[in-house]
């Protein structure tokens, strides 16, 4: 059997999660345009014709973790907030995070840093929160603490379980777990 070429957008993919796993690990000073050729097995010229610039992969990452909740709000905008509606966004983030460990890591990364200058983080938590129909500014301090719980162990969970090769096996248990943090 043949073994298919990835399509652009698939090699695309590869190159910016990888790339973002890097900069989850070394920081993006500490990572090189060379580091993330060889992790993906190109050469620095081929990455350079993809991405112009080592820049241009990091925005990449957060456009990819953007993107995703961007459609996530728009698939439970008509959901009441409660139950379903927290399960729904769960479930997305965590296959999210399986789908894209590198970027779900470098999120975590950045938000757990003492100090975030990346104000596109702070727009993606935001949206996050809109897609579990709370408004950070006005819930209850108990919400905002669940959501930031669920939402720190779902993705150091669904991060190890890629690792592991266990996402099929951890899947429902992170989701239950996540949903028991939100109070569910």
């Amino acid at each position: 059997a043949r073994m298919l070429r990835p399509t652009k957008s698939q090699m695309n993919a590869r190159i910016v999660d990888c790339a973002a796993g890097l900069f989850a690990k070394h920081g993006f000073e500490n990572t090189s345009l060379q580091q993330i050729a060889d992790a993906i097995g190109y050469s620095k010229t081929g990455l350079l014709y993809r991405y112009p610039s080592k820049k241009a992969i990091y925005e990449a990452g957060f456009q990819a973790g953007r993107d995703h909740v961007t459609a996530l709000l728009a698939s439970v905008e008509g959901m009441r907030p409660g139950i379903r509606r927290d399960r729904t966004v769960v479930a997305s983030y965590v296959d999210f995070t399986f789908e894209w460990p590198g970027v779900s890591a470098f999120a975590n990364r950045l938000s757990g840093a003492e100090e975030s200058t990346e104000p596109q983080l702070m727009e993606i938590a935001l949206l996050i929160y809109q897609a579990l129909g709370t408004d950070p500014f006005k819930a209850k301090a108990q919400r905002i603490v669940r959501i930031t719980l669920a939402f720190s162990g779902l993705g150091i969970a669904a991060i190890s379980a890629v690792r592991l090769g266990q996402q099929k096996e951890w899947r429902d248990d992170i989701i239950a777990s996540a949903m028991n943090a939100l109070g569910h």
